[in-house]
């Protein structure tokens, strides 16, 4: 379909569980301040680590949010997923019968944390039948936000393309709204700590042991982290008729996946993906006022990410900044509680912070809105998502009127 004939998409809801804060208006202060969601990680036993903080959502309540269900027959990314698309769609207003519909998650462990828990019952309790499953099914995610809000003409699909997932939710979600398949749209992200994600991380060396330091010279990896973010989109002529608060509009998106190397992301690549992204916006490199990147803090995300970026952009690119830094990596959720990052400095003006930034490694040379965030007028708004793999993922967000 071509950007002429697509329906315009309008982002008209926002919800978050995040480190930072849960719901838009403590989000905002988060991000708005610089808060740091990093803490001793308690959701699961770290004895043996050198080293244990973490992004843990602290003081989430899902029965405020779970009403539809047993709290108890859901996972803890899965309550997260719940809590978040019941703020978003309370956020857009949306009728209890929204029409066709869309539940789109996107998600790196699914329910992996549940399935922990499981297995660790398995062992301390003889009664609980050893057959039971080690991971609850990652579709359980969007199965439990169709039930929660009494979804019933409703496609429901999961995404499991790692950390780049979010931003493929929100490109289905688009391409759905844009093409008149569903009349809304709710897509976005959720994962929960989980033991098995940390303890791959931490083999790999890429754990840092008190912050997480996107493009500063001393960096030293990720901190893991959790949450959900989800977004209602629905066509733009929609939202005005009914008098919805539009954020954002989506713009356009680009997908690839270089499949070069389990972990490491290639730089030509990326560049790729983000000229897709552009093409299928209809935005030229000049329009983009600031990149919201992937950002993760270690040492060959930070450099081939931002030499991707110069690529594309020019020795001038608009400024980058990192919300990982103050949300930790949330895997499945990270480019959804980024997106929402992207539509909230659209409408509040401002630009996130990079926090626990003391001195920006040459080889990154962008602009990160050091410690403190900045007031900015923004019409044009690029979230990057890159993920194990090389599935890499962008989205383009823009004002509207």
């Amino acid at each position: 379909m071509s950007i002429t004939t697509r329906q315009r998409v309008a982002v008209t809801g926002l919800g978050v569980v995040s480190s930072i804060g849960t719901g838009v208006a403590d989000y905002t202060a988060g991000l708005r301040t610089g808060r740091d969601g990093a803490r001793p990680i308690s959701v699961f036993d770290t004895e043996g680590f050198a080293h244990r903080v973490g992004c843990e959502v602290v003081g989430f309540e899902p029965e405020r949010w779970v009403t539809a269900q047993p709290v108890e027959n859901l996972g803890r990314a899965a309550q997260f997923s719940v809590a978040a698309a019941r703020m978003a769609a309370d956020d857009a207003g949306l009728d209890a019968d929204p029409g066709r519909a869309m539940v789109c998650l996107g998600t790196t462990d699914g329910g992996g944390d549940a399935g922990e828990r499981i297995a660790e019952h398995v062992v301390r309790d003889s009664d609980i039948p050893a057959e039971l499953p080690r991971r609850v099914p990652a579709g359980s995610l969007g199965v439990a936000v169709a039930r929660e809000l009494g979804l019933s003409d409703v496609d429901i699909s999961t995404v499991a393309t790692a950390c780049a997932a979010g931003n493929y939710a929100i490109g289905n979600g688009f391409d759905a709204i844009a093409s008149g398949d569903v009349d809304v749209a709710l897509c976005g992200g959720a994962d929960a700590m989980c033991r098995m994600t940390f303890t791959g991380f931490y083999r790999l060396g890429a754990v840092d042991p008190e912050r997480c330091r996107p493009f500063d010279v001393n960096r030293a990896g990720i901190l893991t982290g959790e949450g959900a973010g989800v977004l209602v989109l629905e066509p733009l002529d929609h939202a005005l008729a009914r008098g919805a608060r539009i954020y954002a509009e989506v713009l356009g998106y680009g997908l690839n996946c270089d499949a070069g190397h389990p972990v490491a992301p290639d730089r030509d690549s990326v560049a790729a993906c983000m000229r897709l992204a552009l093409d299928d916006a209809g935005v030229t490199p000049d329009r983009v006022d600031l990149i919201s990147a992937h950002g993760t803090g270690t040492k060959a995300n930070d450099t081939t990410e931002c030499g991707a970026i110069h690529d594309v952009f020019g020795d001038r690119p608009p400024r980058t900044v990192s919300v990982k830094s103050m949300l930790g990596h949330t895997m499945g959720a990270a480019s959804a509680l980024s997106a929402i990052a992207c539509a909230l400095a659209i409408t509040e003006g401002f630009v996130p912070p990079t926090i626990n930034h003391v001195e920006t490694d040459p080889a990154c040379a962008i602009d990160c809105v050091p410690n403190e965030s900045v007031p900015a007028e923004l019409s044009v708004v690029q979230n990057n998502a890159l993920a194990f793999g090389g599935n890499n993922s962008v989205v383009l967000f823009g004002r509207y009127g």
